[in-house]
């Protein structure tokens, strides 16, 4: 995990814009953009040569406090900060999750008994495991796919049809990818997740700019808006809930506003 370290220190502080770190323009050329590494380790009160050390992975154990330092110094979001305290192995790293987990009988019940709403259980790497009518209805029909290729992030940058139904496909697409590097820090041992990397990698220059920026992001509510070839324009809340009884699975509902044109069509497609 060191070389996951190093890359992702490296990425923050190129994309730091140094006004925000309290560096003005002094006139001298910056021959990278973001931060000097005088100024992280300025900033973060550390050595310049020990920030070149961790840049470069050659440093195994970084405490607490250092982390702290670096995360203030590079104004990391909540998201970022857990990331790179997994990354540096502070934080406990799950264990390595099966390539295709079960989902218990009782939330499949559940997924049948929301007939009003689209919803599905995802792995956090994306895999669909189950979903009910409407999100079939809404997304694509998952159980013609082979399930390998069930994977909302494989589906949206490899599946012509279904990439088409984000109305802004590049948010949505970097979203899934700061989603994605997110669990890989979680999950670094996780051969399916690298399978998926190396494939999309190759597949799409987007995916391999995105993910080489290391912008990471947890689950969470948001919203999205799709252009349905039968419904038409979709504006969705997309909310995200934590299994208890397996905690590497999320239970995904996507609503509409009551009473609004999103939600009449919504419920037009079953």
């Amino acid at each position: 995990m060191a070389s996951e370290l190093g890359d992702f220190l490296r990425a923050r502080r190129a994309a730091l814009d140094p006004r925000q770190a309290g560096y003005p323009d002094d006139g001298r050329r910056r021959r990278v953009p973001g931060l000097r590494r005088e100024e992280l380790a300025q900033l973060a009160h550390l050595s310049i040569d020990y920030v070149v050390r961790l840049e470069q992975g050659r440093t195994n154990r970084v405490s607490r406090s250092v982390l702290d330092a670096l995360a203030d110094a590079l104004k990391l979001a909540p998201d970022e900060r857990a990331y790179l305290f997994t990354v540096a192995d502070v934080a406990p790293v799950s264990p390595r999750p099966a390539v295709r987990p079960e989902v218990a009988p009782r939330l499949r019940q559940l997924l049948d008994t929301m007939r009003d709403v689209p919803a599905m259980v995802l792995h956090r790497r994306m895999d669909v495991l189950a979903w009910n009518r409407g999100s079939a209805a809404l997304l694509t029909d998952f159980g013609k796919l082979p399930a390998a290729e069930r994977n909302l992030i494989r589906l949206t940058f490899a599946d012509e049809s279904f990439r088409s139904l984000y109305a802004d496909w590049p948010r949505a697409a970097r979203e899934c990818v700061s989603v994605l590097r997110m669990e890989a820090g979680r999950t670094p041992d996780d051969p399916a997740l690298s399978a998926l990397v190396g494939e999309l990698s190759v597949l799409d220059p987007d995916f391999r700019r995105w993910w080489a920026d290391h912008r990471v992001r947890g689950p969470r509510a948001l919203s999205k808006v799709y252009r349905h070839p039968v419904a038409g324009k979709l504006e969705l809340d997309v909310q995200q809930f934590t299994v208890d009884t397996h905690p590497e699975q999320l239970l995904v509902v996507y609503t509409a506003e009551p009473g609004s044109p999103s939600a009449c069509r919504l419920r037009q497609l079953w």
